[in-house]
């Protein structure tokens, strides 16, 4: 895939300081010149998941086009403890930033803390800490993806029936973002469809039991909302072809599916006539900025809230800033725009 090149941080963002070793303030040069003057840590956060491993690919690429010295990177599998370990390592190898992906937003508090003291700063991506100082969050807006997916349901439902919500972990901000914005739609806006959730810790098994089971109690179900394709789509299809449910939208016995992810594969099936929806999260564009902002950390940038010439907003946290990119949704109208990175990858 071919990314343009990243402009002067000056004009990418507000730059509010970016100070030299004497103190002063001003703009330093964009963030593709290199010079970086230290090591980037990354850990990367599992790799059982297609969009987290399209994450993974475009890491590298990132960090050649914009000269950042990174370092070989770490996978934790899933396991906060794991995590723990990883970065620990990273920083006795000499890792002047890191990047990270905690699925568990309330466990990693204490390491970030940690990391505060040695005055290492951290960015995440795709997840907001609960507590601990970060220097940047990478993510989309993750309560905009479970209202998308509520209107779009809400719409084809003709605001009537039931549907099942397969919820990611609910120890994440992202599970719950994306849980409460859907659910709270679902009753704002169309108070006659009834929603099942069902927490299904982003593991493909789960997802695919529950839904199994819900269908069984309930074979009048017509809409589901996937909160991550990368785990759950497969599964979804599998248990809908069991049931004979896998048909096209024209047929009255078609469940309509919306996704979050935005994978190559969620794009096959909406051709196909399988799903419906997806929400497109942005993985070329959490590897391009996670780096980006790790270099600008090493190089001591600071930012302010506000929009981005990318097509983002900065907000202020209580505990740091967030760049919260864009996420499309795409249908079966958009689903190939080549602007698209699930179209893009090889």
């Amino acid at each position: 895939m071919k990314i343009g090149p990243v402009v002067a941080s000056a004009a990418l963002l507000a730059v509010v300081a970016a100070c030299g070793s004497n103190g002063s303030s001003g703009t330093s040069g964009s963030a593709a010149e290199g010079g970086g003057s230290g090591k980037v840590g990354i850990d990367h956060p599992r790799a059982d998941s297609d969009f987290w491993n399209s994450y993974i690919k475009y890491v590298p690429q990132m960090a050649t086009e914009l000269k950042v010295d990174l370092m070989p990177a770490t996978n934790s599998q899933n396991d906060v403890s794991k995590l723990v370990n990883n970065v620990q390592a990273l920083v006795g190898q000499g890792a002047k930033a890191i990047v990270m992906a905690p699925q568990d937003t309330g466990a990693i508090a204490n390491t970030l803390q940690q990391l505060e003291n040695k005055k290492i700063p951290v960015v995440t991506v795709d997840t907001r800490p609960d507590k601990g100082k970060v220097y940047m969050v990478v993510r989309a807006d993750n309560r905009a993806y479970g209202t998308k997916a509520c209107e779009f349901l809400g719409e084809k439902l003709g605001g009537k029936g039931k549907v099942v919500q397969l919820e990611g972990a609910l120890s994440s901000i992202n599970g719950r973002d994306r849980s409460e914005a859907f659910t709270e739609c679902m009753k704002t806006k169309f108070p006659g469809i009834t929603v099942f959730s069902e927490p299904t810790e982003w593991e493909g098994s789960k997802a695919a039991s529950m839904l199994q089971t819900r269908l069984e109690q309930n074979p009048d179900i017509k809409g589901i909302y996937l909160h991550a394709g990368g785990v759950h789509l497969a599964p979804t299809l599998q248990v809908l072809k069991q049931k004979n449910l896998l048909v096209p939208p024209a047929d009255p016995k078609h469940v309509f599916v919306v996704s979050n992810d935005g994978i190559p594969q969620e794009f096959e099936e909406i051709r196909k006539g399988n799903i419906d929806a997806t929400v497109s999260q942005p993985a070329d564009l959490y590897a391009r900025y996670a780096i980006f902002y790790a270099k600008a950390a090493v190089d001591g940038k600071t930012f302010q809230a506000g929009p981005t010439d990318h097509g983002s907003n900065i907000i202020q946290l209580p505990n740091g800033f967030e760049d919260q990119l864009p996420a499309p949704l795409v249908t079966k109208d958009n689903v190939d725009d080549q602007n698209l990175w699930g179209n893009q990858v090889k």
